[in-house]
């Protein structure tokens, strides 16, 4: 073989040796940052993993939310309507937290089968508008005829 051509042929093969170390430990470093999304019918009918970091969604089942007096634990449950998951969490929650509204958890499910998060975020509703937008298209009305969107963002927003 040719001196120009195997020294070619050593660096490009260094260079597939390099991307291939680069890829896997980039795949191993994400792989155990990757939240999956596990719906309630999914984590009842135990499809989703036990001790794994995942999310879980859903709507706050209406009646479910317990809380403890003595401290920041709170005990509720997740529903899609065809099912519903027990979901425990120690800490403060989001503001537009309620029953009826919908949360997406992160957490761990446990060897019951309840849901221990560590971190819950509410959801707002396809009809929530900022105050500060409300309040922005109520004074650019200025008397002319409202929509009736722009009158349900005030009722929505407020306090």
């Amino acid at each position: 073989m040719h001196p120009i051509r195997k020294k070619r042929l050593t660096i490009v093969l260094f260079l597939v040796a390099g991307i291939a170390i680069a890829v896997g430990l980039t795949t191993y470093a994400l792989r155990q940052n990757i939240n999956l999304f596990y719906d309630p019918t999914e984590i009842a009918a135990g499809n989703a993993p036990v001790d794994v970091r995942i999310r879980a969604g859903g709507m706050v089942e209406e009646g479910s939310v317990s809380r403890d007096t003595d401290s920041l634990k709170v005990n509720f449950r997740v529903t899609d309507y065809a099912a519903s998951v027990p979901v425990q969490y120690e800490g403060i929650l989001p503001d537009l937290f309620a029953e009826g509204q919908g949360v997406v958890a992160m957490g761990r499910l446990n060897e019951q089968g309840v849901f221990v998060a560590d971190q819950v975020l509410a959801k707002h509703d396809e009809n929530y508008m900022p105050p500060e937008v409300a309040e922005a298209l109520e004074r650019s009305s200025k008397g002319q005829h409202k929509s009736a969107d722009v009158e349900k963002a005030a009722e929505t927003t407020a306090y």
